[in-house]
């Protein structure tokens, strides 16, 4: 397997379809791997890898899958982390294992010779491509014998429910969308993301395609984590100031009263708060001769 040096934290990269080098989201990726570290966990358990193994987390982010992968293949096992974000590579390198090189790289042109891996795992980062499908078959290149692709994507927003008023919520998935329509440019199909994962593993040439959707699901009394994704990522990050100019005024006050710690309806505090996000990891061999 080619190992190339990993490139220094200053260094820029060159931008792949639909990402950048200098992109920085890693508060939110660290928010939401610790959020749902549990079920991101099973989901590896279920690989049932074997020891030392040779793995490589294309789109690591900010590199909390690169311990747990290497816990599942024991110390003889090889993880690789690729990410393109400059700062998601300087947080992996925080955190990952000695042993595990990381590389600044686009998934588009990883600099890793063929056949070289036993399992490509790519959570919430095949769909930052403009070409998904190009994307896979790229990394499924990448693959030996008999190795797997596993592609991981959590729900978007408009897929996640809360235990507030059903209008409200429809109203508050409605700016959502309005929101990305315009600042991204993404369509409703793009939100289908999640049930999508098959279709495109299929499309790339590969077989046995396996899927399943795991429910994180948090109730009242909320961890320190969970409310920190909720509140930080969600909210915040994610709600607050951005959808004003796609709600009414009412629904957008009453949503941020919902929002906010210090006011007494603040959703996160309420007996009945419960939420639901779904996680989805869809799985296939790549086809030899």
């Amino acid at each position: 397997m080619n190992r190339p040096l990993p490139r220094s934290c200053t260094e820029p990269a060159a931008g792949p379809l639909g990402d950048t080098a200098r992109r920085d989201y890693a508060r939110k990726l660290k928010l939401f791997n610790a959020f749902a570290r549990p079920e991101l966990n099973a989901a590896i358990a279920d690989l049932r890898l074997s020891p030392a193994s040779r793995v490589l987390d294309a789109g690591c982010g900010t590199g909390e899958a690169l311990g747990w992968l290497q816990e599942a293949i024991g110390d003889d096992g090889v993880v690789v982390g690729m990410d393109l974000a400059t700062a998601h590579l300087c947080a992996a390198r925080d955190i990952a294992p000695l042993a595990a090189p990381i590389v600044q790289a686009d998934m588009q042109r990883p600099p890793f010779a063929d056949r070289s891996f036993d399992l490509v795992w790519a959570v919430n980062a095949i769909n930052h491509l403009r070409d998904p499908v190009a994307g896979i078959q790229m990394m499924s290149k990448l693959l030996r014998p008999g190795g797997r692709i596993a592609i991981g994507q959590s729900s978007f927003l408009p897929d996640m429910y809360f235990a507030w008023d059903a209008r409200l919520e429809r109203v508050v998935n409605e700016a959502v969308r309005a929101y990305y329509r315009a600042r991204y440019g993404r369509s409703e199909r793009e939100f289908g993301a999640v049930r999508g994962l098959a279709g495109w593993l299929q499309r790339a040439g590969l077989r046995g395609v396996d899927v399943r959707t795991r429910v994180i699901e948090r109730t009242h009394p909320l961890s320190r984590v969970d409310e920190e994704y909720l509140l930080e990522a969600i909210f915040r990050g994610t709600w607050g100031e951005r959808l004003r100019g796609y709600m009414d005024r009412e629904d957008f006050e009453e949503l941020s009263r919902l929002c906010d710690p210090d006011d007494e309806r603040y959703a996160l505090r309420r007996p009945d708060f419960h939420f639901l996000q779904t996680f989805t990891l869809a799985v296939a061999t790549r086809r030899f001769g």
